[in-house]
């Protein structure tokens, strides 16, 4: 599958790496037209309230709010498909949760630790750096993995948002769940 990448500002290379580890191609998505040609999309890790203009300037925030298509966002992009953020506006309404930024503290703050996460057998090599946390989450959001008490990974329908940062590891499960799980299931279930 063709698996593209938001190429405005993150951890791009990051993910491309892991796309490919999961044996599909990845693609840097820089133009709206773009989207037109993959299968799913990454919104990665980064500064939100930046990638949050850079969408604005470029014509992505329109066009996602309309697309349908799979999207996977870490750290900064589970905050873009949140529904509600916590002191600031939403942004692509795709993900029926509330999200706090910056919830597990500053930059010293940031730990690493492996997670139970539904639908992968084995646990996942997660960097917490800034990161939020989902508040909470409303009918057909399916929890996937927790912190303690605080939820770092959901699923609703054909969009995954989580707090953390696996493609800062060698660890490519979650982005293997994405491509194998939830854009193989929307394929077959919604493209003809």
């Amino acid at each position: 599958m063709r698996i593209g990448v938001l190429g405005l500002q993150g951890a791009i290379r990051e993910h491309l790496n892991h796309i490919n580890h999961a044996g599909h191609e990845g693609i840097v998505i820089k133009k709206v037209e773009q989207l037109e040609g993959i299968d799913g999309l990454v919104l990665p890790g980064g500064e939100s309230t930046t990638m949050r203009r850079l969408m604005d300037l470029y014509g992505f925030t329109e066009a996602l709010r309309e697309s349908e298509i799979p999207m996977y966002g870490t750290c900064a992009g589970l905050i873009l498909l949140a529904t509600e953020v916590v002191s600031q506006e939403s942004h692509l309404n795709k993900l029926d949760v509330c999200v706090e930024r910056n919830s597990f503290g500053r930059q010293v703050d940031s730990f690493e630790q492996f997670l139970e996460v539904k639908g992968i057998e084995e646990k996942v090599n997660a960097v917490f750096i800034r990161a939020p946390h989902i508040e909470y989450v409303n009918d057909g959001v399916e929890i996937l993995s927790k912190v303690e008490d605080r939820i770092v990974a959901v699923r609703q329908n054909q969009y995954l948002g989580i707090s953390f940062h696996p493609e800062l590891t060698d660890d490519y499960k979650i982005m293997k769940y994405f491509i194998e799980e939830i854009v193989a299931q929307y394929q077959t279930e919604y493209i003809k």
